[in-house]
């Protein structure tokens, strides 16, 4: 990854935070800010696409002929193809599984609640596992990447059981101010994993187990200056396209269960799913980790206690996928996004996959 790349999340993140402290108290230490360069002139993008016939099943047994790739509604020539049944691909290595314990977003009960779930998925069918899992630890102490990617589920709960939660130091009685730094420290490790993950090869499924983070509804409406939202949307725009650099795929399974059944929050992202073309449609919400799910080609999973049922859901998207690459549009200008579809050829098939990309995202300078 180009370090270029590195540090526009936080560069907003900081404005974020330091708009706030105008409003609600002193702010911390700042950065200078960045200016912003071209992006990169290799338009080579790579699509995983999960296809699932009329009852929702996996559909093996298609060839590229049966998909039509559409960018901006323009049919696009497919450069490669090739089908993945299994987790394991003649041109790729297997697919990895990341499990994500969120001990920022959620209370310490649920936090019990979210490793035990883990523990249950992973001490399944004995320990053994399809496919290579890790686990990734994010606390308000910082993001820990476990250095251990394993098909062995026993040896990963061992693991996670010597790696014990933390105290919070930041808590939902911090208020406004203390969820935007929640905020920032959600989408740092978002960052800081896509980052580390762009220098793996091959398909990776993040599971994230989590009440999701604050969206800030509304707060671009009342900052002082463009160059606030400005941030916001360069933010929106690098986190795309580095999420689809490392071949990244998103899931968020609600750490709530069913205890927020029904309630507003869960169907609150949905508002902000429409893609964002320019800087004044930015919105902190465009950020919420079920919109970069759902944009990523991953699930949404709400209101259920069965959380290793759906950990078990998600990861059933390595077991027949495909793989397709085509060179994106150049664009008008930096950071033009263009819509992706795909169409599929035959009878209630449905595929889900990235839903766009922005040409020429624009990068900061390294720090």
């Amino acid at each position: 990854m180009n370090t270029r790349r590195m540090g526009r999340i936080s560069l907003f993140s900081f404005s974020l935070v330091s708009a706030l402290a105008q409003q609600n108290g002193p702010a911390g230490q700042s950065g200078p800010p960045a200016s912003v360069l071209p992006g990169s002139a290799n338009r080579r993008i790579t699509l995983d696409v999960v296809v699932t016939d009329k009852s929702g099943r996996p559909l093996p047994g298609l060839h590229q002929q049966d998909f039509t790739l559409l960018d901006n509604k323009q049919p696009q020539k497919i450069a490669s193809f090739h089908a993945v049944e299994n987790g394991i691909a003649t041109a790729d290595p297997p697919v990895e599984v990341i499990l994500l314990v969120d001990e920022v977003n959620a209370s310490f009960t649920r936090v019990s609640f979210e490793r035990g779930e883990i523990v249950k998925f992973l001490g399944q069918n004995g320990g053994e596992l399809a496919g290579p899992v890790s686990i990734v630890l994010f606390s308000d102490s910082g993001t820990l990447i476990g250095n251990t990617s394993s098909r062995d589920g026993n040896a990963l709960i061992a693991e996670l059981n010597q790696k014990r939660s933390g105290l919070r130091t930041i808590g939902r009685s911090q208020g406004f101010y203390g969820a935007a730094e929640r905020l920032q420290l959600s989408l740092h490790a978002l960052e800081q994993l896509a980052v580390y993950e762009a220098t793996r090869a091959g398909r990776k499924l993040v599971v994230w187990i989590t009440p999701g983070w604050p969206l800030l509804s509304g707060l671009s409406a009342g900052w002082p200056s463009s160059k606030l939202q400005q941030g916001l949307f360069t933010s929106i725009v690098a986190l795309s396209d580095e999420l689809r650099r490392a071949r990244i795929t998103l899931y968020f399974i609600d750490a709530f269960g069913i205890v927020d059944t029904g309630e507003l929050r869960t169907s609150t992202y949905k508002q902000f799913l429409t893609p964002v073309r320019t800087v004044r449609q930015a919105q902190t919400g465009n950020l919420a980790l079920e919109v970069l799910a759902h944009q990523s080609g991953g699930l949404v999973l709400n209101s259920s206690n069965a959380v290793a049922r759906e950990i078990a859901t998600c990861i059933a998207d390595a077991n027949a996928f495909y793989v397709l690459s085509f060179d994106g549009l150049a664009g008008d200008g930096p950071n033009e996004y263009h819509a992706l579809e795909i169409k599929i050829d035959r009878p209630g098939a449905a595929a889900r996959t990235r839903s766009g990309y922005y040409a020429q995202p624009e990068q900061a300078p390294a720090r």
